[in-house]
């Protein structure tokens, strides 16, 4: 993800010859920033709730929704929005450095998706069916890195029952993963929450999903992020107008959210 250069311009002139400057033009258009085929935030159909939330943003400002569509892969903030193409990206982390966020929309975290059939969940990472279970974990990167429940599964010793899935693929990960459990080929599996309830509202058999705490040795792997929405940096304008429009509008982005089965988690503490 990537960020244009915020450049500030000063200029003096006298008085006796200074002329008003001209008013730069009211826009009309908001354009997003968004992958073409990237359930469930978006698609190029309209069918993911990033394109509801762009749409409900861009009526609600009274401006005409536009998209530039790109894979969201390595370089796609400095190829979309850096090169002038949009002004929004409806979906960043709130600390994401290479735009100008607004405050958190949601928050959401990690989850074990299983079956419902398997009981009470696990309260925690010390249980020991997490060593028995066949469980899915999302590989990242071109390093195969896992994500923060891999390295707590790791940490209490379930190693040889882990099946990693790299994000890369015909179908997303996540949707590889909860076709492996309809199939009884994974017991649970760990997933970035959004992708998780979306995915799981689809499944085959009933899925229950369940935040399991991280353990305290690993508070430097977050398993819950804010998520904001990003514009360019310096453009403070429309990022005080989408900062309002949350304010007014929270209950209807709420209302998508749960539509697609996004689970949310309480704000962190200060």
């Amino acid at each position: 993800m990537r960020a244009a250069a915020l450049v500030l311009v000063a200029a003096a002139a006298g008085a006796q010859t200074a002329t008003p400057a001209a008013q730069p033009p009211q826009a009309t258009t908001l354009r997003v920033c968004a992958d073409p085929d990237n359930l469930p935030y978006s698609r190029e159909d309209g069918s993911g709730f990033e394109n509801r939330i762009a749409r409900l943003v861009a009526d609600d400002l009274g401006l005409q929704l536009e998209y530039a569509w790109l894979p969201d892969r390595r370089g796609f903030v400095r190829k979309t929005m850096g090169s002038g193409l949009c002004d929004l990206i409806i979906g960043v982390p709130v600390e994401f450095e290479r735009t100008l966020n607004t405050r958190p929309y949601y928050r959401s975290s990690y989850v074990l998706v299983e079956s419902a059939a398997l009981g009470a969940p696990p309260a925690g990472f010390d249980d020991p069916r997490l060593r028995q279970w066949r469980i899915g974990v999302q590989l990242m990167g071109d390093d195969f890195a896992t994500t923060p429940p891999g390295y707590a599964l790791a940490q209490a010793g379930a190693v040889d029952n882990i099946v990693g899935f790299p994000l890369p693929g015909e179908e997303p990960a996540a949707a590889r993963m909860v076709q492996a459990l309809d199939r009884g080929e994974l017991d649970a599996a760990f997933l970035w929450g959004p992708q998780a309830g979306y995915y799981a509202q689809r499944a085959a058999r009933p899925l229950q999903l369940h935040y399991v705490p991280p353990p305290p040795t690993l508070a430097q792997q977050p398993f819950s992020f804010d998520i904001a929405m990003g514009v360019r940096r310096g453009d403070t304008a429309l990022r005080d107008r989408l900062n309002d429009l949350m304010t007014r509008r929270q209950a209807d982005i709420d209302r998508i959210l749960a539509e697609y089965g996004v689970p949310r988690v309480q704000e962190k503490a200060p």
